[in-house]
């Protein structure tokens, strides 16, 4: 393993370190699942994950991995990220992000800017005293250079005195590589 990790098992480092048995969990943008499973196994059977995604084949395919994984403390949606305030209550450890395209699926269907943002307003407020939000960026694509950077305005914003916001890239990579920004609630 590489002494740098890539953005995506840096966020499950921070993550692992704040989850306790029997927390409610996040999964704002579903994929194929894989967040949700890590996220799960942290969580154990006392614990619960939601999960939400606006096309059913991401839905589908991560209710199947919970499900082949033996996981049955689980409620996925299929609706976008900015409706999570409709189905969750406060009190949430970790919402994790994964923006941009559902992989080896319709790359037209992308986050975006306009419900991106309300889902990461809706995140904070769930938020419990040293939560996490994870969010990775994919600026590769298109429309994802401005997702990416409007994300990146919008938590520079914060509060400091409410959270920690902290950003995680490789600088020499090629093709606008993705990158990772963490953001620890500190107060409620």
């Amino acid at each position: 393993m590489p002494a740098f990790p890539k953005p995506i098992h840096l966020s499950h480092q921070f993550i692992r370190e704040v989850i306790q048995p029997g927390d409610v969990v996040v999964d704002a943008t579903l994929g194929n699942g894989h967040d949700a499973l890590f996220l799960s196994k942290l969580v154990g059977a006392k614990g619960f994950v939601y999960g939400f995604d606006v096309q059913k084949e991401a839905v589908e395919s991560a209710t199947k991995k919970m499900g082949e994984a033996g996981c049955d403390v689980f409620q996925f949606f299929l609706a976008g990220h900015e409706n999570m305030v409709n189905e969750v209550e406060p009190g949430v450890a970790v919402v994790m992000f994964n923006l941009g395209y559902l992989p080896k699926a319709d790359k037209a269907v992308i986050t975006t800017v306009e419900t991106t943002i309300p889902a990461l307003e809706q995140a904070l407020h769930l938020l419990k005293k040293g939560g996490l939000i994870s969010i990775m960026c994919y600026p590769g694509h298109a429309g994802g250079d401005v997702e990416s950077e409007a994300v990146e305005a919008w938590s520079s914003e914060l509060a400091r005195e409410d959270n920690r916001v902290a950003k995680y890239a490789l600088l020499n990579a090629p093709n606008n590589p993705p990158f990772l920004i963490m953001i620890e609630k500190l107060r409620d």
